[in-house]
């Protein structure tokens, strides 16, 4: 099966990928030094209904223990958190147990953050239901809480022990939900690998089928990244927020849930790519094949009249990819190649955003 190593140190993971692997669990847990341990699945409601039940009968023995949030961006809360943790507590849960993240970048920032802090933190292991999750947030150790000033802001660095991908999970996504993640995809190709983008354009975006070696590339993208700055220190790690920057700060005008994270970021990405015009040399030809892209996935390119420059603005600044007050703003110079830059302003920013509207 395709298999990316996360290479870490003694906090190295494997990243498996290969349609059917929901229901090996047990065994894969065995393979990898996992088992003898109590187990607590996290999930959403949602993808809970559809396939907490083959995940728990992986198990011969002791069936894990199930804690459920409702689906959506609200449940990434401190108070969600204390829930999880409470309900494991009173399950007889410890330091010895372990938490199986089931769904998608919601469930499984809470639940590293819930593995983070449970016990003074207990090892977790990602099994992603999503495009987004697969591909990108199941992997690199950020786990996290929103709050109402921003996204992700309360968290902590958690490496997964392992990463579970099955692609068979995707036949159960919604097509918002699923074409939503493909944005995070289109980052990969539009950062570090050109050639990606003529393979995502022969993805069908009406079916749920996305080859196991398409996501294994993405992921390795990732990975490789993770390895060269793994607490984000040296503006390498900085490079995945290609998008985010913008996409994180409408994301967060609206209320959560309102617009996908995909949606946001496919949003971010058209306004950095006008922003990489003017500061890197990016060609609009260029920037029209990423745009193309997106449009194929039926990404959302234009920003709503009924959200203000000035609340974008607001919540964008409290983003972690300020550097005391400084914008620092990752752009392409070509399709593959991009950098992380201070030379970007204010107006420029807001100049972006009213591009977002026509």
């Amino acid at each position: 099966m395709p298999t990316v190593q996360v290479a870490l140190g003694d906090r190295s993971y494997p990243v498996l990928v290969e349609s059917g692997l929901l229901t090996r669990t047990h065994e894969l847990l065995g393979q990898h030094g996992l088992s003898n341990r109590r187990i607590a699945i996290i999930s959403d409601q949602t993808v809970a209904s559809h396939h907490a039940k083959i995940l728990s009968e992986s198990f011969p023995e002791e069936r894990p223990s199930l804690h459920t949030v409702p689906a959506g961006e609200a449940s990434k809360s401190l108070s969600h958190a204390e829930t999880l943790c409470r309900e494991m507590i009173l399950n007889g849960h410890d330091r010895r147990s372990l938490v199986i993240a089931l769904g998608g970048g919601v469930v499984g920032d809470l639940a590293g953050f819930v593995a983070s802090i449970f016990y003074r933190g207990i090892p977790f292991v990602q099994i992603p239901t999503t495009i987004v999750s697969q591909v990108d947030s199941s992997v690199g150790g950020k786990t996290g809480v929103n709050v109402a000033e921003g996204k992700n802001l309360l968290g902590a660095f958690h490496q997964p022990k392992l990463v579970i991908v099955d692609p068979a999970t995707l036949a159960t996504l919604p097509a918002r939900e699923f074409h939503e993640g493909f944005a995070e995809a289109i980052k990969h190709a539009a950062i570090r690998d050109a050639q990606m983008l003529t393979d995502l354009l022969a993805i069908d975006p009406e079916k749920r089928e996305v080859p196991a070696d398409l996501l294994a590339r993405n992921i390795a993208i990732k990975a490789r990244v993770v390895e060269a700055d793994e607490y984000e220190t040296r503006d390498i790690r900085a490079l995945l927020n290609f998008g985010h920057t913008i996409g994180h700060g409408i994301e967060a005008s609206l209320p959560y849930g309102e617009m996908l994270h995909g949606e946001a970021i496919a949003l971010g990405i058209r306004a950095a790519l006008l922003i990489s015009e003017k500061h890197s040399g990016l060609t609009p030809e260029s920037s029209r094949k990423i745009l193309d892209l997106l449009a194929h996935f039926n990404l959302p390119l234009r920003l709503s009249e009924s959200i203000p420059t000035s609340t974008v603005m607001e919540k964008l600044t409290r983003d972690k990819k300020f550097k005391s007050g400084k914008i620092r703003f990752v752009t392409l110079s070509e399709i593959g190649k991009a950098q992380v830059i201070e030379t970007v302003t204010r107006e420029d920013l807001e100049a972006a955003i009213h591009h977002l509207r026509s």
